[in-house]
Protein backbone atom coordinates (compact mmCIF):
# COMPACT_ATOMS: atom_id res chain seq x y z
CA UNK A 1 0.00 0.00 0.00
CA UNK A 2 2.74 2.25 0.94
CA UNK A 3 4.12 2.29 -2.97
CA UNK A 4 0.40 2.61 -4.22
CA UNK A 5 0.09 6.12 -2.07
CA UNK A 6 3.42 7.47 -3.03
CA UNK A 7 2.75 6.50 -6.38
CA UNK A 8 -0.35 8.73 -6.25
CA UNK A 9 1.37 11.41 -4.34
CA UNK A 10 -0.20 11.19 -1.40
CA UNK A 11 1.65 10.77 2.60
CA UNK A 12 1.70 6.64 2.85
CA UNK A 13 1.28 7.28 7.23
CA UNK A 14 -1.79 9.02 6.54
CA UNK A 15 -2.96 6.84 3.89
CA UNK A 16 -2.35 3.92 6.26
CA UNK A 17 -4.26 5.18 9.77
CA UNK A 18 -7.10 6.18 7.19
CA UNK A 19 -7.32 2.64 5.40
CA UNK A 20 -6.37 0.15 7.82
CA UNK A 21 -8.49 -1.98 8.52
CA UNK A 22 -11.51 -0.76 6.39
CA UNK A 23 -12.91 -1.75 3.05
CA UNK A 24 -10.79 -0.26 0.36
CA UNK A 25 -13.63 1.26 -1.31
CA UNK A 26 -14.45 3.37 1.44
CA UNK A 27 -11.15 4.54 2.13
CA UNK A 28 -10.37 5.60 -1.17
CA UNK A 29 -13.98 7.33 -1.87
CA UNK A 30 -12.58 9.13 1.59
CA UNK A 31 -9.18 10.19 0.35
CA UNK A 32 -10.45 10.88 -2.97
CA UNK A 33 -13.44 13.44 -1.46
CA UNK A 34 -15.77 11.28 -3.60
CA UNK A 35 -19.04 9.31 -3.66
CA UNK A 36 -17.98 5.21 -3.33
CA UNK A 37 -19.73 4.80 -6.62
CA UNK A 38 -18.10 7.29 -8.55
CA UNK A 39 -15.90 6.08 -12.06
CA UNK A 40 -13.13 7.76 -10.52
CA UNK A 41 -12.66 5.66 -7.00
CA UNK A 42 -14.03 2.32 -8.81
CA UNK A 43 -11.23 2.68 -11.02
CA UNK A 44 -8.87 3.49 -8.09
CA UNK A 45 -10.16 0.48 -6.46
CA UNK A 46 -9.93 -1.80 -9.04
CA UNK A 47 -6.32 -0.84 -9.47
CA UNK A 48 -6.05 -1.50 -5.84
CA UNK A 49 -7.92 -4.71 -5.50
CA UNK A 50 -6.05 -6.10 -8.19
CA UNK A 51 -2.66 -4.87 -7.10
CA UNK A 52 -2.98 -6.42 -3.48
CA UNK A 53 -4.76 -9.96 -4.95
CA UNK A 54 -1.64 -10.52 -7.20
CA UNK A 55 1.46 -8.64 -5.07
CA UNK A 56 1.79 -11.19 -2.31
CA UNK A 57 5.40 -10.70 -2.06
CA UNK A 58 6.43 -10.77 1.64
CA UNK A 59 3.02 -11.62 3.14
CA UNK A 60 3.44 -13.23 5.61
CA UNK A 61 1.16 -14.93 8.88
CA UNK A 62 2.37 -13.18 12.82
CA UNK A 63 4.13 -15.44 14.65
CA UNK A 64 2.05 -17.94 16.16
CA UNK A 65 -0.77 -17.00 13.90
CA UNK A 66 -0.56 -20.83 11.84
CA UNK A 67 -0.14 -22.65 15.02
CA UNK A 68 -3.32 -21.17 16.67
CA UNK A 69 -5.13 -21.93 13.98
CA UNK A 70 -4.73 -25.60 13.41
CA UNK A 71 -5.08 -25.74 17.17
CA UNK A 72 -8.34 -24.84 16.94
CA UNK A 73 -9.20 -26.87 14.57
CA UNK A 74 -7.87 -29.79 16.40
CA UNK A 75 -9.99 -29.03 19.23
CA UNK A 76 -12.96 -28.43 16.96
CA UNK A 77 -13.44 -24.67 18.06
CA UNK A 78 -15.02 -22.95 14.98
CA UNK A 79 -12.86 -19.44 14.03
CA UNK A 80 -13.29 -17.67 11.10
CA UNK A 81 -11.73 -14.68 9.16
CA UNK A 82 -13.69 -11.34 9.13
CA UNK A 83 -11.46 -9.36 6.64
CA UNK A 84 -12.05 -5.85 5.15
CA UNK A 85 -10.00 -7.05 2.12
CA UNK A 86 -12.07 -8.10 -0.93
CA UNK A 87 -12.74 -11.75 -1.54
CA UNK A 88 -9.98 -11.49 -4.23
CA UNK A 89 -7.59 -10.10 -1.70
CA UNK A 90 -8.10 -12.22 0.97
CA UNK A 91 -7.99 -15.70 -0.48
CA UNK A 92 -4.53 -14.69 -2.21
CA UNK A 93 -3.26 -13.38 0.60
CA UNK A 94 -4.55 -16.54 2.99
CA UNK A 95 -2.74 -18.46 0.57
CA UNK A 96 0.57 -16.60 0.47
CA UNK A 97 0.57 -16.38 4.67
CA UNK A 98 0.35 -20.23 4.56
CA UNK A 99 -3.10 -19.78 6.44
CA UNK A 100 -5.20 -23.11 6.97
CA UNK A 101 -8.44 -22.15 5.13
CA UNK A 102 -11.16 -21.10 7.02
CA UNK A 103 -14.59 -22.98 7.15
CA UNK A 104 -16.03 -18.97 7.39
CA UNK A 105 -14.32 -16.22 5.57
CA UNK A 106 -16.40 -12.61 5.58
CA UNK A 107 -15.01 -9.83 3.03
CA UNK A 108 -17.14 -6.43 2.37
CA UNK A 109 -18.90 -8.39 -0.90
CA UNK A 110 -21.64 -9.81 2.06
CA UNK A 111 -22.02 -7.36 3.76
CA UNK A 112 -23.88 -3.45 3.31
CA UNK A 113 -21.37 -2.05 6.50
CA UNK A 114 -17.81 -2.80 6.83
CA UNK A 115 -16.02 -1.84 9.53
CA UNK A 116 -16.15 -0.43 12.00
CA UNK A 117 -19.64 -1.46 11.88
CA UNK A 118 -20.57 -4.54 13.74
CA UNK A 119 -22.14 -5.98 10.81
CA UNK A 120 -19.08 -7.86 10.09
CA UNK A 121 -18.51 -9.64 13.21
CA UNK A 122 -22.02 -10.32 13.54
CA UNK A 123 -21.99 -11.91 10.74
CA UNK A 124 -18.98 -13.77 11.08
CA UNK A 125 -20.63 -15.17 14.60
CA UNK A 126 -24.32 -15.93 12.70
CA UNK A 127 -22.55 -18.28 9.91
CA UNK A 128 -20.26 -20.01 12.68
CA UNK A 129 -23.81 -20.80 14.65
CA UNK A 130 -22.66 -18.49 17.39
CA UNK A 131 -23.68 -15.27 19.57
CA UNK A 132 -21.21 -12.56 19.02
CA UNK A 133 -20.72 -12.46 22.66
CA UNK A 134 -19.48 -16.10 22.57
CA UNK A 135 -16.38 -15.25 19.88
CA UNK A 136 -13.31 -13.76 20.57
CA UNK A 137 -12.16 -11.35 18.02
CA UNK A 138 -8.56 -10.99 17.56
CA UNK A 139 -7.92 -7.75 15.70
CA UNK A 140 -4.97 -5.12 14.90
CA UNK A 141 -6.80 -1.78 13.53
CA UNK A 142 -8.91 0.51 15.37
CA UNK A 143 -11.80 0.48 12.81
CA UNK A 144 -11.79 -4.07 13.30
CA UNK A 145 -11.51 -3.51 17.41
CA UNK A 146 -14.51 -1.14 17.15
CA UNK A 147 -16.53 -3.70 14.80
CA UNK A 148 -15.99 -6.03 17.34
CA UNK A 149 -16.37 -4.16 20.43
CA UNK A 150 -19.66 -2.98 18.88
CA UNK A 151 -20.94 -6.76 18.02
CA UNK A 152 -20.33 -7.80 22.00
CA UNK A 153 -17.50 -9.61 20.76
CA UNK A 154 -14.24 -10.62 23.23
CA UNK A 155 -11.75 -8.20 21.96
CA UNK A 156 -8.20 -8.76 21.83
CA UNK A 157 -5.64 -6.41 19.93
CA UNK A 158 -2.84 -7.35 18.13
CA UNK A 159 -0.24 -5.01 18.68
CA UNK A 160 1.29 -5.52 15.18
CA UNK A 161 0.31 -2.18 13.40
CA UNK A 162 -0.10 0.36 16.75
CA UNK A 163 0.60 0.78 20.42
CA UNK A 164 -1.46 -0.24 22.63
CA UNK A 165 -2.22 3.38 23.76
CA UNK A 166 -3.47 4.21 19.80
CA UNK A 167 -6.41 1.41 19.87
CA UNK A 168 -9.65 1.57 21.49
CA UNK A 169 -9.52 -0.86 24.89
CA UNK A 170 -9.91 -4.16 24.19
CA UNK A 171 -10.26 -6.90 26.69
CA UNK A 172 -6.77 -8.37 26.29
CA UNK A 173 -3.49 -7.18 23.63
CA UNK A 174 -0.59 -9.53 22.42
CA UNK A 175 2.14 -8.49 20.18
CA UNK A 176 1.52 -11.86 18.18
CA UNK A 177 -0.41 -14.98 18.37
CA UNK A 178 2.42 -16.80 19.30
CA UNK A 179 1.90 -17.96 23.11
CA UNK A 180 -1.63 -17.85 22.71
CA UNK A 181 -2.95 -20.85 24.46
CA UNK A 182 -6.25 -22.39 23.89
CA UNK A 183 -7.32 -25.33 25.42
CA UNK A 184 -10.39 -27.27 24.76
CA UNK A 185 -13.21 -29.25 26.60
CA UNK A 186 -16.56 -29.52 27.76
CA UNK A 187 -18.26 -27.82 24.41
CA UNK A 188 -16.27 -24.21 25.55
CA UNK A 189 -12.67 -23.47 25.64
CA UNK A 190 -10.55 -21.34 27.84
CA UNK A 191 -7.88 -18.80 26.25
CA UNK A 192 -4.67 -17.90 28.07
CA UNK A 193 -2.92 -14.44 26.77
Amino acid sequence: MVKVAESKGLDPDYVMSRIHGRPAIDSIAELMNAPATSAVVKAEFDYLEHYEATNTEGTVALTGAVELLNGLNELNIPWAIVTSGTLPVATARIKAANLPKPKVLITPEVLSQGKPHPEPYLRGAKELGLEAKDCVCFEDAVAGLNSGIAAGCMTVAVLSHAKKEELPKADGYVDAPMGVVVRGGDGGFELVL
